[in-house]
Formats: C-alpha cells, structure tokens, sequence
C-alpha cells in the first residue's frame, strides 16, 4: 500500500487565493504561510488554472522572499482542464487535455509560476475522456523521473479511472467532493474501493461551500451544543469518521476559520450521531 502523501488534519486549497484583500502582496502572503506552517499546516493546493495561473504566480512571488521555507512546504498542483478563455482553436470550448505535451508543459510552467524545481504532489485534475492511458502513464513516469513531481494523484476520478492508471503508476490520492451535502461516495462503496486501492481521500468543498440546507444547518448545531463544537467542526468530524479519513480541503483562507478547523481537530462523532447527521442531510432515513 501506498505511504500516505499527507498527515496533517487539513489541506489549504489556493483557488480564491485572489479573493482575499489581505493576502493581496506578496509579503502578506508570505506571513500568512509562515504562520500555517508554525500550526503544522503546511500543505497547499494548487491548479494551473486557479486563477489562470494567478494564485500560483502570487504564491511564487510571497515565496521568492523566503526562499528557504519551501522546505518545510507540500505544494500539490493540478492540471488537464483547459477553460474556455484558454482555448486556442476556433470553437473557444472548455475541454480537457491529457496529452503529455500539455501535461509536461503544464508542469514546467506551475513550476516557473511557483518558483520551485519540484511539485511535491501532481493530479490529474477531471478524467478525460479522451484519454490515452500508455501516452498519460509515459509522461507523468518522466515527470517523476526527471524530479521535476515528487508523487501522483488524480481528481474527481471513479474507480474504473483510478484502477486502469493505477495499473501502471503508483497513485497516492483520488481528490474529491466529499461533505454532508454530496455523500455518494460513503454510500456506492467509492471510499471502501480507494482505501482498499491504497489512495488517500482528499475532500475538496468539505463545507459545501457553506451553502448547507436549514434542515442540516439545525441538525449540526444541535450536535455542536452537545459537544461543546461548532456546527463547521462537527461537519468536518463527520468527514474524519469515514473509511480512511479523509482529509478536508478547506477553501476558505479567513484565518478565523483555518483556526476553527484545527482547534475541531480531534473532535469524534460515534455512530448514531454520525448517521444522524447523514439522514438530515438527506432528507430520508437510513436504509
């Protein structure tokens, strides 16, 4: 089985990195790293196409001025998404692209963007259904040859992707929508299937966005007033309690709310409180 690519209880996700006035130099973003890295959270998300390649640039830039604290950092980065605005042919389609050239590339130019000469972690970022898998498998083998990726992962991938790549490379992690509000994973045997396969689950939008519905907002405070919790920490336990324990990635950047999370870190839910939580998010019982 493969060594796990993160132990620390939550991951940072960088995609609205920009939308945070206070993190808008690169000296403030660099105090905000280090002051991660002082709570033992060094683990930061990435994707070529974050802001078009913005949210890498400006996390390269706040490192440029520290250059020695990189390592002490885990960057993963993501690629394969091509956007709309991005695409060069005439019909100016969002589409997917894994072919080595673009992936290859993909990889040199977070790499310039961030300023470093390796990606501790590299996923592909949606299955493409396009893809070549002896063309995929020889590109991302002479990433991790040349030292340019330091591991492998995929995204958003179901069980048949992950198993026919996994065949030929040794993937640590499958990053998907995992929180209350999008629980088909827990229940068609998606996350019993990675953990048996080796992956690491990293659950992107582990608070929905914050856009939990009354029914699921009343449940969680009710269960934070018993455990002495917030309604954010119950949601993030509830992910903990599954096969494997998934690690959330949180997207928001408010340091209220990075403190919150890991305060919540040890918090546990037992069973009944577990699928209490999970039978208010879905509006029906348990079969």
């Amino acid at each position: 089985m493969n060594q796990p690519p993160i132990e620390q209880p939550l991951l940072l996700g960088m995609m609205r990195l920009l939308d945070y006035p206070e993190l808008a130099t690169p000296q403030a973003l660099l105090g905000f790293v280090e002051r991660c890295v002082e709570l033992g959270l060094n683990a930061f998300d990435h994707a070529n196409i974050y802001g078009m390649g913005q949210c890498e640039a400006h996390f390269g830039a706040a490192l440029r001025l520290r250059p020695q604290l990189r390592g002490q950092l885990q960057l993963i980065s993501k690629a394969d998404i091509v956007p709309a605005a991005l695409d060069s042919s005439r019909w100016k389609v969002k589409h997917y692209n894994s072919g080595a050239a673009y992936l290859t590339q993909a990889v040199d130019d977070s790499l310039q963007r961030l300023g470093v000469e390796r990606l501790d972690g590299f996923l592909m970022h949606r299955p493409d259904p396009l893809l070549c898998a002896d063309e995929v498998v020889r590109a991302l083998q002479g990433l991790v040859e040349s030292g340019k990726v330091g591991w492998l992962g995929l995204s958003n991938a179901a069980p048949l992707h992950w198993q026919s790549l996994g065949r030929e490379l040794p993937l640590r992690c499958n990053q998907i929508e995992l929180s209350l509000q999008a629980q088909q994973p827990v229940w068609d045997g998606q996350l019993q299937a990675m953990q048996a396969d080796g992956l690491q689950v990293l659950a992107w939008s582990p608070l929905a966005g914050g856009a939990f519905p009354p029914a699921l907002q009343q449940a969680l405070a009710e269960v934070a007033g018993v455990l002495q919790a917030t309604p954010n920490q119950v949601a993030l336990a509830w992910l903990r309690r599954l096969p494997g324990s998934p690690r959330p990635i949180l997207g928001s950047l408010r340091w209220s709310r990075i403190e919150e999370a890991l305060s919540g870190a040890a918090l546990h839910l037992d069973a009944p409180t577990w699928f209490y939580l999970a039978e208010a998010a879905r509006g029906h019982r348990v079969p």
